[in-house]
């Protein structure tokens, strides 16, 4: 029994205050991060909503698939996975996937960030909704070939998706606000 017991002091480091501290602040990176990620897949709904609403508004000739699909669709046929967005339904599925992960993804970053930003919820969201946007559009997306550059495409489309990264934001921000308790008053002490 004595063998067993120095056995496990010798596994197991013994608990120092360093110790805690990390595994809380790990604690603390992960509810945060997790509580980003569920407030990501919420904005997506209004966000959505709003693109739709919008994309109705737009002239006839301006009325085609709105950039969600147009990505996921390039983004499969760059990984050879057409077969993914052959079929309509398939294309359907996959945008919808692509679309609710990548909020969710883009949440779960502002959930690292967002107890550092001296702003309301609903700005900081906005804020970050609008980065997203411009690194997205005029970044990354063009940078990589899957999509021509926001200043290249029809302005009121481009209008449209920059107000539907501001519904994404302020709803993000909210989201992320009551998930963590509201607990945004001020920034952490580094």
């Amino acid at each position: 029994m004595d063998k067993d017991r120095t056995r496990c002091r010798a596994v197991a480091p013994p608990l120092t205050d360093h110790t805690v501290g990390t595994a809380l602040a790990v604690s603390r990176i992960m509810q945060e991060l997790i509580a980003g990620s569920l407030a990501g897949l919420v904005a997506t709904i209004p966000m959505t909503a709003a693109m739709g609403a919008l994309h109705e508004q737009l002239p006839p000739q301006e009325r085609y698939p709105l950039p969600p699909r147009e990505i996921t669709v390039r983004m499969a046929e760059q990984a050879g996975a057409e077969e993914l967005t052959d079929a309509e339904g398939e294309r359907e599925v996959a945008t919808w996937v692509s679309h609710f992960g990548y909020g969710a993804g883009i949440g779960a970053v502002y959930g690292a960030f967002a107890g550092r930003v001296p702003a309301p919820a609903p700005i900081s969201g906005i804020l970050w909704g609008l980065v997203v946007w411009s690194g997205s559009y005029l970044g990354w997306l063009p940078a990589a070939g899957i999509r021509r550059s926001a200043l290249k495409q029809p302005p009121r489309r481009e209008a449209l998706m920059i107000a539907a990264h501001a519904v994404f934001g302020a709803s993000l921000g909210l989201a992320y606000a009551a998930l963590r308790g509201a607990r945004k008053t001020s920034p952490p002490v580094l």
